[in-house]
């Protein structure tokens, strides 16, 4: 990782570092050593919501908070945030093991949105909330001045919900069952479970929350196909 390039990245990212230590950190994977972007990234996802929020109170004022929630939702799950770091060209300066390099770690979803999120993390740290929000409206502000609410449709999680509150069932919980792999690229198997009707359907993904999704996903998929007219789950 040439000077160069992280000259580059600042650029595209919208904002210069004055401690570089923190970008460097940002862009260390777990596999790479001790001091990687774990940390950092537990405080962008925070940060991240924050400011996509604030986004989207600014740019639908006419909107209720249901469809804010959804956008959001769309906007900083997994697949949106790896859309993102391609864009940004973090597969070309992230630091990882050499064993996590050859077995592709630099194109892997979850690694490339971690390493985001922990560049959002880093510029909050470096410059305060203003400057982190720069980033998130660098990343995604084009992407929600050009959206509509309709554009979105709900994640399975939220219409899990919503279709249970709707039969007044109490909402879905979930649990995770079992994990596999190693720490830096582990594979989360999750249970989601409506017990008022005694049934629970599984699913995977490389992070919890894709995991999760899965999991509603399948339910949903169950609870349709036995909504239908005599069936004890129609209302």
């Amino acid at each position: 990782m040439t000077d160069a390039a992280l000259d580059a990245l600042q650029q595209r990212l919208g904002h210069s570092f004055a401690q570089t230590a923190l970008l460097t950190r940002a862009l260390t994977h777990r596999s790479h050593g001790s001091a990687h972007n774990e940390r950092l990234e537990f405080l962008g996802d925070a940060v991240l919501n924050m400011a996509v929020s604030a986004l989207l109170y600014q740019r639908f004022s006419g909107s209720d908070e249901g469809d804010l929630t959804r956008v959001r939702a769309h906007l900083v799950r997994e697949e949106s945030l790896h859309r993102a770091a391609l864009a940004l060209g973090l597969p070309q300066v992230l630091r990882l093991s050499e064993a996590e390099t050859r077995g592709g770690g630099a194109q892997r979803a979850s690694i490339l949105a971690d390493a985001l999120e922990a560049l959002i993390g880093a510029a909050f740290l470096d410059g305060g909330y203003d400057a982190a929000q720069r980033v998130v409206r660098k990343l995604f502000g084009e992407l929600i001045d050009s959206t509509e609410t309709d554009n979105w449709t709900k994640d399975p999680k939220t219409e899990l919900q919503e279709w249970l509150q709707a039969r007044r069932l109490a909402v879905p919980g979930y649990r995770i069952v079992a994990t596999r792999g190693q720490a830096h690229a582990q594979t989360f198997e999750v249970e989601c479970q409506v017990a008022p009707l005694g049934l629970a359907e599984r699913g995977e993904g490389r992070s919890r929350r894709a995991a999760e999704q899965q999991a509603a996903r399948r339910m949903l998929e169950l609870l349709k196909a036995s909504d239908r007219p005599g069936s004890p789950l129609r209302s």
